[in-house]
């Protein structure tokens, strides 16, 4: 923040102000707080920039931006958060978000043009002499220790109290209780359906997106509304597209709560990295309040995985990406090895049984990372059923 610092006062002295807008987030209260105290943001508001809240902000799509620009209008920001995916940091999928360094993201915002070279070019200045940056100093850390910020802030913790009711208006649609998910069966899951077949990239925005929807991280169904609402359906190459097996078409959110309501368990097919991007519980936590039991992928983000597990649902891998053609939406599955590999503490293989429309029944072999406690949290139906337990 002092190397952009030492920019913006160089920009200041020739009597420059951005040309695009330009905000500002610190990265929690303990640097908003050091960078008020050492005066930095007092340059940064001086300079014309915006002070945003200690938040992810426009990384998540929790801003507005003051520009004009209307949703589908093709137009590029640059941000130094490290989060890009097409439609995430402002809701219009039409915004490319070129990532950099905070130096360069500020450099940008006074040339105010993607084509603005910082090391090379010039900006004209208001008396019509050419201005070029200097390369940016600053500080490695602050010059005496962080401050601690607003006491209001910080963590607030007490001992748990059993007699204090919690309260939530039954009419609130950002509030909801959680209610335990059940544990796993004392048997291999059986009568399992796959919700969708999923192509390409499926990060956990995907899965669960963010912007407006955060204000339901407190309300499960309501939340779950949105679940895989932007994924591709490998079949008919829709999006947020899913059929049920009379045919009838529905979001995937809508068929996935429609076999909810009807007791129907279901799985997940997709392809690699399933769960890339934000480490985001709600997308395990999604598709386990509507049902989901097993997610079966060519690879898994490790984050979101370990996510799934929390959850108590079962994340798979093929063995041989090949079989991802041999399963298809509708198929019923069955599970060859689960329920003793989980009671094993992780230890056995896994295989699933598909039954396909036609009648013909493959077995698909599957690799998986389960460990001991894991083990436990999927047979308990999450952690948090495990640690309540133990509590």
């Amino acid at each position: 923040m002092t190397r952009v610092e030492s920019l913006l006062k160089e920009a200041a002295d020739a009597g420059l102000k951005p040309a695009a807008d330009f905000y500002i987030t610190p990265g929690s209260e303990q640097i908003r707080a050091t960078l008020e105290r050492d005066g930095t943001l007092e340059t940064f508001e001086a300079a014309g920039g915006v002070l945003l809240s200690n938040a992810c902000g426009p990384c998540i799509g929790q801003w507005q931006r003051q520009d004009g620009v209307a949703k589908g209008t093709p137009n590029a920001i640059l941000s130094s958060y490290n989060r890009n995916f097409r439609g995430r940091n402002d809701g219009n999928p039409e915004t490319m978000n070129f990532l950099a360094s905070p130096e360069v993201v500020t450099a940008m915002a006074f040339a105010g043009s993607t084509t603005f070279n910082p090391v090379t070019d010039s900006i004209k200045t208001p008396s019509g002499a050419d201005f070029k940056f200097s390369p940016p100093r600053g500080l490695e850390g602050p010059p005496s220790p962080f401050e601690s910020g607003v006491p209001s802030l910080g963590v607030l913790s007490q001992q748990p109290d059993p007699s204090v009711d919690i309260a939530i208006s039954p009419s609130s649609d950002r509030l909801a209780f959680l209610e335990p998910f059940e544990p796993f069966p004392s048997s291999d899951l059986s009568g399992l359906r796959v919700l969708v077949k999923v192509t390409g990239k499926c990060t956990t925005d995907t899965i669960s997106a963010a912007g407006p929807w955060l204000k339901y991280k407190g309300h499960l169904p309501n939340i779950s509304t949105n679940t895989l609402n932007t994924a591709v359906n490998a079949e008919t190459g829709e999006v947020n597209a899913a059929y049920d097996l009379d045919g009838s078409r529905h979001t995937i959110p809508e068929l996935g709560q429609r076999w909810k309501d009807r007791g129907q368990p279901w799985l997940v097919v997709a392809e690699h990295n399933y769960g890339e991007g934000s480490a985001r519980e709600h997308a395990a936590l999604q598709p386990r309040y509507l049902g989901a039991r097993v997610v079966l992928t060519k690879s898994f983000a490790r984050i979101h995985e370990t996510n799934l597990k929390k959850q108590g649902v079962v994340p798979l891998t093929f063995e041989n990406e090949a079989d991802y053609d041999k399963i298809s939406a509708g198929d019923e599955v069955s599970t060859v090895g689960l329920y003793d590999m989980l009671r094993n503490q992780g230890k056995g293989d896994v295989q699933l049984k598909v039954k396909k429309a036609s009648g013909e029944e493959i077995v698909i072999p599957t690799k998986h990372t389960v460990s001991k406690d894991q083990a436990g949290f999927i047979l308990a139906g999450s952690a948090l059923n495990l640690l309540s337990k133990r509590a």
